[in-house]
């Protein structure tokens, strides 16, 4: 099992995160933010990651340290569940609906930070929830997973719909990423023999 544990705890924020990339996509999320435990939760059934995630953050000064870290998290997480990286597809794509919303995804586990983020809110907040958190997050994600994450609104102009169908995306994406090919056995997906 592709498993990891993690413990952070800075003068913002205490985690604790556990992630299973095998999993069937339960999961148990408390990040003290609502909406992001939403968009949490989504993640872990749309990718079909178990994933348990306890945060105890500064939120009586915004959310934006919480998400930064929690997503810094996840990132190590993931990298560290990986390990060498053999036989895994390596690229995932998906492209989205939801509701008038569409968004594509996509993901290239390369070893190389990048992240092309195209997407819009027509609001600033959805609840108490400040929209430009969804890319800090997948920015702290990508940095700590190393890959080239592409992620690019077509289509929306609800905002819950649009940070829905990111994170679901997202997560459909790493999904196939992710996976393990039985066709590469042991063999890591680069003619470099390293990711």
């Amino acid at each position: 099992m592709r498993t990891y544990e993690i413990t952070r705890k800075t003068a913002e924020t205490d985690i604790t995160l556990a992630v299973n990339l095998d999993g069937t996509g339960k999961s148990n999320i408390d990040t003290g933010i609502g909406f992001l435990d939403h968009m949490l939760t989504l993640f872990a059934s749309h990718g079909r990651f178990d994933l348990d995630i306890n945060c105890k953050g500064d939120t009586k000064v915004d959310g934006h340290h919480s998400a930064e870290d929690i997503g810094i998290c996840l990132g190590k997480a993931f990298e560290a569940a990986l390990g060498e990286k053999k036989g895994i597809t390596r690229y995932g794509s998906m492209t989205l609906p939801m509701d008038e919303t569409l968004i594509l995804s996509a993901v290239d586990i390369s070893g190389r930070t990048c992240l092309c983020y195209d997407v819009t809110y027509p609001t600033e907040k959805i609840g108490d929830f400040d929209t430009e958190l969804v890319e800090e997050f997948f920015i702290s994600f990508a940095r700590n997973c190393p890959m080239s994450l592409h992620i690019r609104m077509m289509a929306g102009s609800n905002s819950h719909h649009i940070a829905e169908g990111v994170f679901k995306s997202v997560a459909r994406a790493l999904k196939a990423a992710v996976a393990i090919d039985p066709a590469l056995g042991d063999q890591i997906p680069s003619t470099k023999g390293v990711l």
